[in-house]
């Protein structure tokens, strides 16, 4: 099991698209909340990158790459609902290879599905997600498909905060994870932008290490 990032000129690279754009919003002093209730200094909502065709096509082309050089053997994309289904799609369409969503659980009508399209045992998975942050949702979505019979060969994602929480969740699970950038390196690239101030990296640094206390801090 691993987590790695993909490449350092690409993770750079996808930060500085998706701060461009507001993707990523950085607010130490006036930090969001999570639905969780953590308190956290960032908010990240990848599926804005949707609205722009020049940040879209970057992010699919390089989820593409990362698959074909990572993931010998994918017979199909698997998008984690909900930002993950039109990723996966996009990525899936440059493929050439079929592609599943899965839900959070069962429909509670019809078929019941949590997995909607091809369901064929021993098919060889990737799975795409746009965002990681204890990766809770995204190993469920990993265990329905092995529960379905496929093979997970493992996750690609645009973006991670990189909590330790989530490294111990996808360890746990087995499953291997690359992703294409993360808060690190949104941080630096912040800085070097001049949209982070040199005295507020300690506190965002803070919040990293441990995200369930940092709300309850007064330093903001």
């Amino acid at each position: 099991m691993s987590i790695r990032k993909y490449d350092d000129h690409v993770s750079e690279k996808v930060s500085e698209h998706l701060l461009n754009i507001a993707s990523i919003k950085i607010q130490p002093n006036e930090p969001f909340t999570w639905a969780s209730g953590w308190k956290s200094p960032i908010y990240c909502d990848n599926r804005l990158s949707l609205s722009y065709p020049k940040v879209r096509t970057y992010i699919k082309k390089q989820l593409t790459k990362l698959i074909k050089e990572k993931f010998n053997g994918t017979q199909a994309i698997a998008g984690v609902a909900t930002a993950g289904i039109p990723q996966g799609a996009l990525v899936a369409d440059e493929l050439g290879l079929p592609f599943i969503y899965v839900r959070s659980q069962s429909k509670g009508h019809g078929l019941q599905n949590q997995i909607e399209g091809l369901v064929q045992k021993g098919l060889k998975v990737v799975l795409i997600e746009d965002l990681v942050s204890t990766g809770g949702s995204s190993l469920q979505a990993s265990e329905a498909i092995r529960k379905a019979g496929m093979e997970v060969l493992g996750m690609v994602s645009i973006f991670t905060y990189g909590l330790p929480i989530s490294d111990e969740n996808f360890k746990s699970h087995n499953t291997d994870l690359w992703y294409l950038s993360d808060y690190v390196t949104t941080i630096n690239v912040g800085v070097k932008k001049g949209l982070i101030k040199s005295e507020e990296i300690e506190l965002l640094n803070a919040w990293r290490s441990n995200p369930a206390q940092w709300g309850q801090k007064e330093e903001y």
